[in-house]
């Protein structure tokens, strides 16, 4: 796989396919990997892209200094935006949604479109109503679990409440023990993550200034942090639609592959030829 080198450190990603770019964004836990069956379908008509987020697959821990943000993911996806030379669509999952979504805010003028899979954007909830303030204490629960088994040393237990509060009770359980084993070191990252998406200063009316079409994707059983979240997002950005997959939870584009995946090369084939956003990229370059 290429790599790139993002304040050093070597970034590897997937590459496939030519055309309009479309980088895909993996859920925490996992790594572009997750795009398989996706990038396979897209790269008939697109250059896919799809990086390995800090500590996940191939990419190292992030080894910075300072506190770790969601500012030094999205610089990932800048550095590549800057390589390939070209204006993208974006597509996040999960983890990967909320850092799309810091994307979309810095850099809106390099993105043809977004699509943004249950972000898990926690900082948006905050400031907001009393059903926001509840489901912001339920993942703040979830956070715990995995801080006191950081401490503890059981990187399984809290891999396992982690996966199980967001795939349903048994899913870690379900999973072989080659993959549990792989899954657990990572919890260290995780907890990043959630430190990242939850001290992340922007708020939801921030989100009023990005004019990029996006293609909202929900499970219809879903978590209520990542329900509300999809909601107000859907009300806020100018150009959102939302879907809502039936039967889905969090984890849709990996369990309802077959329902997410056309929502998704359908909205990139509507702002395919987005000569607008061509024009301001070749402004700003």
């Amino acid at each position: 796989m290429p790599r790139i080198n993002v304040q050093g450190t070597a970034v590897e990603y997937l590459d496939q396919g030519s055309g309009d770019l479309v980088v895909l964004l993996h859920s925490s836990g996992a790594s572009g990997t997750q795009w398989r069956a996706l990038a396979e379908t897209l790269a008939q008509h697109y250059r896919v892209i799809a990086p390995d987020l800090y500590g996940y697959g191939a990419t190292p821990h992030w080894e910075g200094r300072g506190a770790f943000s969601l500012g030094h993911e999205a610089a990932i996806v800048q550095a590549l935006l800057e390589r390939l030379g070209a204006p993208a669509h974006l597509v996040g999952h999960s983890y990967g949604g909320a850092v799309a979504l810091n994307v979309a805010a810095t850099v809106e003028h390099a993105l043809l479109s977004l699509t943004l899979i249950e972000p898990v954007a926690f900082h948006l909830l905050r400031g907001g109503n009393a059903a926001d303030n509840d489901a912001l204490h339920e993942i703040m629960g979830v956070v715990e679990n995995v801080t006191r088994s950081l401490i503890c040393g059981d990187y399984a237990g809290g891999f396992c409440r982690f996966v199980d509060y967001w795939t349903g009770c048994g899913a870690w359980a379900a999973l072989s023990p080659a993959r549990r084993d792989a899954l657990a070191p990572r919890l260290a990252k995780v907890a990043l993550d959630f430190h990242a998406t939850l001290t992340e200063p922007t708020r939801l009316d921030d989100a009023r200034a990005i004019g990029v079409p996006t293609l909202l994707i929900q499970g219809a059983v879903t978590k209520e942090p990542t329900r509300r979240i999809c909601n107000h997002l859907a009300r806020t950005l100018p150009e959102a639609c939302q879907h809502t997959i039936d039967g889905a939870g969090h984890m849709a584009p990996l369990t309802h592959g077959e329902a997410v995946n056309p929502l998704i090369a359908a909205h990139l084939a509507t702002n395919a030829t987005h000569l607008t956003r061509r024009t301001k990229w070749a402004s700003y370059r």
